[in-house]
C-alpha cells in the first residue's frame, strides 16, 4: 500500500470513528470499544484548515490529559504538531446524559517528570500504552487541555476581535458565492462545489463556538437565552448544510435560491450574535 492510500486508510477510519462518537454520546465499538475517547478539532498547522481527530485521554482533576500515541508509530500524530503550532482546540467528550459536550481548551504539552508520572499511570491503566511506548523511540506526548475562562479581560477582547475576524471572513466568502456569474453555476462543479467547501469552514467555525458557549454558561450565565438561541440556529444550519451535501438542489436555480436563503439566515444569526456577545466579552 503507499503512503498516500495509507493516509487515505486512516482518514476514513477516523471518519468512522467521529461519526459513531457523535451519534452514540462518545462511545463507540470495534477496537476502541470501552475505551475513553475524546474528538480533538485543531487548525491545521501547514492547511490552515480544522481537523478532528479521536484520542485516548484521562481525567486530572479539572483538565483533561490526551496521549499522542498514533499507536506506537514512528512519528507524532498530526493534532499533536497542530496543537503545537496554535494551542487552542474544541474538545468533545461524552456527556453524563448520554450525548456529546463540546468545550473549548487551551493545550499544554506535558514536559519532564510530569509527564512521565502521567504516562506510567496511564499505561498502568492501559497495557495497551506501555506497548506503544515500548515500540517506538520518540517519547510519546502527554498534552493537558485547561477548559478555556472568561475571566480575563484582556483574553476576552482578543476572543471577540477572532469572532468579529472570523465572520468577516465568512461574509466575504460568502459574498463571492453569491457573486459567482451565471456560466459558472452548475450541479457538477462550480458554485456546488465552491458552497461544500464553505459549508466545511462554517460547520468548523460552530463547532469551535460551541465549545466557546460553556465558558460563557458559567461567566455570563444572564446570557442563557442568547447561548440557547444561537446553538439551535447552529443545529438548524447544520442541517442544512448536511441537506444540501447529500441531496443538492435538482437544479441550478434552484441551487442559487437555497443559497440565497442561506445567507439571509447566516448574516441574521452573524448579527445577532456580534449584538450579544461583543459587549460581554468587551465589558460593556
Amino acid at each position: 500500500m503507499t503512503e498516500p492510500e495509507q493516509r487515505q486508510g486512516i482518514q476514513e477510519f477516523n471518519r468512522l470513528i467521529i461519526e459513531e462518537f457523535r451519534a452514540n454520546g462518545g462511545r463507540v465499538g470495534g477496537m476502541f470499544e470501552g475505551a475513553p475517547l475524546v474528538l480533538l478539532t485543531t487548525l491545521g498547522a501547514r492547511s490552515g484548515e480544522r481537523r478532528t481527530n479521536p484520542a485516548a485521554y484521562a481525567r486530572d482533576g479539572e483538565r483533561l490529559l490526551v496521549f499522542a500515541s498514533n499507536a506506537g508509530g514512528p512519528v507524532h500524530p498530526g493534532w499533536y504538531f497542530n496543537l503545537l503550532a496554535d494551542s487552542r482546540v474544541t474538545v468533545e467528550i461524552g456527556s453524563e446524559e448520554g450525548g456529546v459536550a463540546t468545550f473549548s481548551a487551551r493545550a499544554e504539552p506535558l514536559q519532564g517528570e510530569e509527564r512521565d508520572h502521567q504516562y506510567a499511570l496511564q499505561a498502568a491503566r492501559d497495557p495497551g500504552f506501555a506497548a506503544y511506548q515500548a515500540g517506538t523511540d520518540r517519547t510519546i506526548p502527554v498534552v493537558a487541555l485547561h477548559p478555556l475562562t472568561l475571566t480575563d479581560p484582556a483574553r476576552n477582547r482578543a476572543i471577540g476581535e477572532e469572532l468579529v475576524r472570523v465572520h468577516a471572513q465568512l461574509r466575504a466568502e460568502l459574498a463571492a458565492l453569491r457573486a459567482t456569474p451565471a456560466s459558472a453555476v452548475s450541479l457538477d462543479g462550480g458554485l456546488l462545489l465552491h458552497c461544500l467547501s464553505f459549508c466545511e469552514s462554517l460547520s468548523a467555525h460552530h463547532t469551535a463556538e460551541d465549545g466557546a458557549f460553556s465558558a460563557f454558561d458559567r461567566q455570563f450565565p444572564e446570557l442563557a437565552p442568547v447561548l440557547e438561541r444561537l446553538r439551535a440556529e447552529h443545529r438548524g444550519v447544520s442541517a442544512a448544510l448536511t441537506k444540501l451535501r447529500d441531496d443538492p438542489p435538482a437544479t441550478p436555480d434552484a441551487l442559487r435560491q437555497e443559497l440565497e436563503r442561506l445567507a439571509k439566515e447566516l448574516e441574521d444569526h452573524f448579527t445577532y450574535e456580534e449584538t450579544h456577545l461583543l459587549p460581554a466579552l468587551n465589558g460593556r
